[in-house]
């Protein structure tokens, strides 16, 4: 039976990194950062990944992680939606890093790979668009003479890459950023900057042939859409904890805002949306970490309800702080960004609701 409770330890793990946010990246911190060019926060990354051990958490032990689970992972990226944190978390630890697990992890450059990406040394981004999810065409072309450079756009995190992970028709290969272009991109998510990669054919080590890259990423893109879950639902929770504040705080007509019972109606709708979004992303992070059957679908679900909760409840965030939720000041709108550009990540919605309706075998609707 599916376990949706937190533990002990994954308490303690969320009450570190939470801790670790609210030194480091704070909002205002982050609006600075943004208006300064990079929204990445100088030195963050090394204490999430090395000093905490986040970055390793889906590595085993042999390899130099923390051996823990998917589990373990969701609660790192429900604090890190809380708080809107610009960090390769999602695109380093878990996609590309699930990605190299499906591989042969025994020895050579995977295991080598795996080590660094444990330890935070090394940041790996897929080549691939962050729209691109579950089951999506890699765009690896066959037959015929092999370009001499492969382009890709909307690559999440690209500027912060160490190594790329590149899919080509004989397979993937690890390729060093120092060997590839990186463009920048403007993207709606300030914090989550998207760039276009181009790298040469002949550039790169082959880590698998196509036949196990295919099912490598198809791993890989499956925790990432399935944890992402997790990301929506911590982002989605700050939204009603700061909602609800605010309109505590808020007097109108010499009486709180929220005491008027159409804005608690709001609230309280979006909390029952919270509650679900909860058992649908635990229960995702869970199929993954068991390895269960089920996992396909359970992600789906996940994606398909999470991605519209989170998107939810930032439109109300913004909408009930009144003219302050308008504001650049206010981050409410750096979690709305986050939320519609989520929203598509990973497969949208409609992609994933398709996905359910071909894994339980109900036609979709023309």
């Amino acid at each position: 039976m599916t376990d949706l409770l937190y533990s002990e330890t994954e308490d303690d793990l969320r009450a570190a990194v939470r801790s670790l946010l609210a030194d480091r990246a704070d909002a205002q911190t982050l609006l600075g950062l943004i208006e300064g060019g990079s929204p990445y926060v100088p030195g963050l990354w090394k204490s999430l990944a090395g000093e905490i051990g986040a970055a390793g958490l889906l590595v085993p032990e042999k390899l130099g992680g923390q051996g823990a689970s998917h589990r373990e992972a969701a609660v790192v990226l429900e604090e890190l939606g809380r708080a809107v944190t610009p960090a390769p978390y999602l695109t380093s630890a878990v996609v590309a890093t699930e990605t190299l697990l499906a591989l042969d992890t025994e020895e050579g450059p995977v295991a080598e790979l795996l080590g660094d990406l444990a330890a935070g040394r090394t940041v790996a981004v897929l080549a691939l668009p962050l729209s691109a999810g579950p089951g999506a065409a890699l765009g690896t072309p066959s037959g015929g003479p092999a370009p001499s450079a492969r382009t890709v756009t909307g690559v999440a995190d690209a500027v912060l890459a160490d190594v790329f992970l590149v899919p080509r028709a004989d397979g993937l290969h690890a390729v060093p950023a120092a060997s590839a272009t990186v463009e920048p991109q403007t993207s709606l998510d300030l914090t989550r900057p998207l760039a276009k990669v181009t790298t040469a054919e002949a550039t790169g080590t082959r880590l698998a042939d196509a036949d196990a890259a295919r099912a490598a990423i198809r791993r890989g893109l499956l925790a990432g859409a399935g944890l992402l879950a997790s990301e929506q639902l911590g982002l989605a929770a700050w939204c009603l904890e700061e909602t609800v504040r605010h309109t505590r705080e808020r007097y109108q007509f010499n009486r709180p805002v929220g005491s008027f019972q159409a804005l608690k109606h709001r609230m309280a709708q979006l909390w029952l949306e919270i509650v679900n979004a909860r058992a649908a992303g635990r229960a995702a992070a869970d199929a993954l970490a068991t390895g269960s059957p089920d996992a396909p679908l359970t992600v789906a679900v996940a994606q398909a309800y999470c991605a519209k909760v989170a998107v939810h409840a930032a439109e109300e965030c913004v909408q009930l702080h009144g003219g302050i939720g308008m504001t650049w000041e206010h981050p409410a709108h750096l979690a709305l960004k986050r939320a519609k550009a989520d929203q598509i990540a990973l497969g949208s919605a409609g992609h994933h609701q398709d996905a359910i309706a071909a894994l339980v075998g109900l036609p979709a609707p023309a």
